[in-house]
């Protein structure tokens, strides 16, 4: 790894891009220097882009790509464009060691398909998670799977369990992992077979990698009581776009119901109240169980939130996420994979 962070970017994934990838590195530069970025696109169009900033050109380098996968393509269609797109060229740079992790805001199936087929899964990996992060009411939660995998084994939830603590501790690494599994109860006898028998497993465990904290109900996730929480993808996708769902309802109307006094009166509150709900600082999921690091940013996000996402990049690699997990991983029965 060089002294800088060295971040591959499709460059053209996701909407208004690559304009709003441009400003979001412009954005994440003014608060760290410490990024050489590799650009996968169009080199006319970043070439205008760059320009438009002062001095930025020297944090970037640009690879052109002739290929842009759409947001409809099915992951099938974005194979058989094979290496001449933006996200494959970017996946396929970090295979060859030229950059140290990858982010795109592109196609998220084409992503998660095209980084496997490249990177290849860690060893004892049968199922990549996405996950992302959550506030809590103490920091932040990691909770995975948010969409990769719709049905889930025990083996997948446990391997959920040990990536999971370890990206909170390439994060976080001040606070200690502490895993819960997303069920309807918390009573043992609770949930599908399934969920009981990783229940047993995580309970009978002694890791010193994190802490189980047992069941959790979808109402106690930001209580921060757990700060990584576990489910298979079906379950953990609903959650998550019923929360985001829910913080837009209540930003919108609560602003609705208040008049122009009340406003100004409950400025300040208003103001630290938005900013907590804000999805843009929680930008970037991660796709956990590959050989190389990928981080996913919200396809809509606006510059703000892919500034985000650069910032966990950055996290990620100083946190040498990757050699955590390696040193995390356990077996059903307990053993150290080697």
């Amino acid at each position: 790894m060089s002294n800088k962070v060295r971040i591959a970017i499709d460059a053209m994934g996701g909407e208004n891009s690559p304009q709003k990838i441009i400003s979001g590195i412009n954005l994440a530069v003014k608060k760290n220097t410490d990024y050489q970025f590799h650009l996968f696109g169009d080199e006319t169009l970043l070439k205008k882009e760059l320009e438009k900033f002062k001095n930025l050109g020297q944090y970037c380098k640009i690879s052109h790509a002739t290929n842009l996968i759409s947001d409809d393509e099915s992951p099938l269609s974005a194979i058989k464009k094979g290496n001449e797109s933006s996200m494959w060229k970017c996946i396929e740079s970090q295979k060859k060691n030229e950059n140290d992790i990858s982010l795109s805001a592109g196609n998220t199936g084409a992503l998660l398909v095209i980084s496997r087929l490249i990177l290849k899964t860690l060893e004892g990996i049968n199922k990549p998670a996405l996950a992302g992060l959550w506030p809590n009411e103490k920091n932040m939660n990691i909770v995975l799977d948010l969409g990769a995998n719709i049905e889930c084994s025990e083996k997948n939830l446990i391997d959920f369990a040990t990536m999971g603590s370890a990206l909170h501790k390439s994060l976080f690494a001040n606070q200690y992992p502490k895993v819960a599994l997303l069920n309807v109860g918390l009573e043992e006898n609770k949930g599908n077979e399934i969920l009981k028998k990783t229940f047993t497993s995580l309970k009978e465990k002694k890791n010193k990698n994190f802490d189980f904290y047992g069941y959790i109900e979808g109402n106690h996730i930001m209580d921060g009581e757990a700060n990584v929480i576990i489910t298979d993808g079906f379950t953990g996708n609903i959650a998550l776009k019923t929360a985001e769902g829910t913080a837009n309802f209540i930003s919108k109307n609560f602003k609705k119901s208040l008049n122009k006094l009340s406003l100004l009166l409950s400025y300040w509150s208003l103001s630290k109240f938005r900013k907590k709900l804000d999805p843009r600082k929680y930008n970037g999921a991660i796709f956990l169980g590959l050989q190389g690091p990928v981080v996913k940013s919200h396809g809509a996000t606006d510059s703000v939130g892919f500034a985000y996402s650069i910032e966990m990049c950055h996290k990620i690699i100083r946190g040498d996420l990757i050699e955590k997990i390696k040193s995390h991983l356990i077996d059903v029965d307990g053993s150290k994979k080697q």
